[in-house]
């Protein structure tokens, strides 16, 4: 079948609409309609060169949408049903059985290498491949050739809550909710300080807030992302720019330092700094991706003191549990992610992503008529 889908012809190349023929579904995929996908920072940052992708090449990771065609013998889905595409995992490795399927001994293959793990591609242009499969999906089109272990069915939506802009449940926001609830794990009052505040950032923030965590600390300098932050849980707000001493600030408001921080920005200085606002014992939990090799330099002595640094992918979640258990909270008043979002139609992708790098938009999603 024909979708048009937002190619890549190279490395920092511009996005391009274009029309592709998707592949028939294999025994463990799906063809999924687009109703809307999210702009991550992951895809941005792929899309610049950082993670080496065969060419041409269709992005896209959060996308939501509806089932309408199923390769043979598949059964856990239906045509018409309404999913939220995710990361994609094996489910029988060591790691998927124990529960961390983002640890999965496959995910490389099933998430970054642009085909099929036989080496064939889901899309084609023309009889020449065209490179997809990212994150197991490749939701930057119309229409998305998924896998069955990487779509999330969702039975019913709560009374105003749309399926286009659940796709962001599926990454970015899964990411920072699964770190405080799955990896992090605070009782009521202890205290986080989480370094940056984009969409990740603020799912850890709206997470850390339903665990009772206080104070609850957000260090951005946008500060547009500073005010959202305020109204979805942070007691305190921070510009490091605006800040002299941004170690002293923090240890005045935490007192001996905080038990808990996340760094989602991922550079050298903001790894250190979330390691020194840390109190002994405390957990330095860091998720932000600057590029496939990223060199940070930390002071061991710091980690002797009984301090933690430990990286964490996709929230260390399922997203079949985390994903419904989400949205439930939302049902609740308690997790407004759809607070974070702006919908963009797909012809201004260039315009989403240039929202979500410059911070004017917090999570740009991109809709489908």
């Amino acid at each position: 079948m024909k979708a048009t889908v937002a190619l890549q012809h190279g490395p920092g190349s511009p996005f391009s609409l274009e029309p592709v023929e998707l592949s028939r579904p294999a025994a463990d995929e799906v063809v999924v309609r687009m109703a809307g996908v999210g702009v991550c920072h992951t895809d941005w940052t792929a899309a610049a060169g950082t993670v080496p992708l065969p060419t041409p090449f269709v992005l896209g990771h959060e996308g939501a949408g509806t089932v309408t065609a199923l390769g043979p013998g598949v059964n856990s889905l239906a045509i018409g049903d309404q999913v939220v595409l995710s990361f994609d995992a094996c489910r029988i490795c060591p790691q998927c059985t124990a529960g961390h399927p983002a640890y999965c001994v496959l995910s490389p293959a099933l998430n970054y290498s642009g085909m099929r793990p036989d080496g064939t591609t889901t899309m084609s242009q023309e009889g020449r491949p065209v490179h997809g499969s990212w994150f197991g999906q490749s939701s930057f089109g119309t229409h998305a050739l998924a896998s069955v272990r990487n779509a999330v069915k969702i039975p019913s939506l709560p009374e105003g809550l749309s399926l286009d802009i659940l796709g962001p449940l599926g990454c970015g926001v899964l990411t920072g909710a699964g770190t405080v609830m799955n990896l992090l794990r605070p009782r009521p009052g202890q205290s986080i300080a989480v370094f940056g505040l984009g969409t990740v950032g603020l799912a850890t923030v709206m997470a850390a807030a339903i665990a009772g965590c206080r104070p609850i600390i957000g260090i951005d300098p946008n500060p547009l992302r500073r005010r959202v932050a305020d109204d979805l849980g942070c007691t305190h707000t921070l510009d490091p720019d605006a800040t002299d001493d941004l170690d002293w600030a923090l240890a005045e408001i935490t007192g001996a330092g905080a038990d808990f921080t996340v760094d989602t920005v991922g550079s050298d200085t903001v790894v250190r700094q979330a390691l020194q606002a840390l109190r002994t014992p405390g957990v330095c939990a860091t998720l932000g991706l600057q590029s496939m090799e990223n060199n940070v330099t930390i002071d061991q002595g710091h980690l002797l003191m009984g301090r933690t640094l430990t990286g964490v992918i996709e929230g260390d979640a399922d997203p079949r549990i985390l994903v419904p258990r989400l949205i439930d909270l939302w049902r609740q008043g308690r997790f407004p992610f759809d607070r974070l979002v702006q919908r963009y139609p797909f012809h201004r992708i260039e315009d989403a992503v240039e929202a979500g790098r410059t911070g004017t938009v917090v999570k740009p999603v991109l809709v489908f008529d």
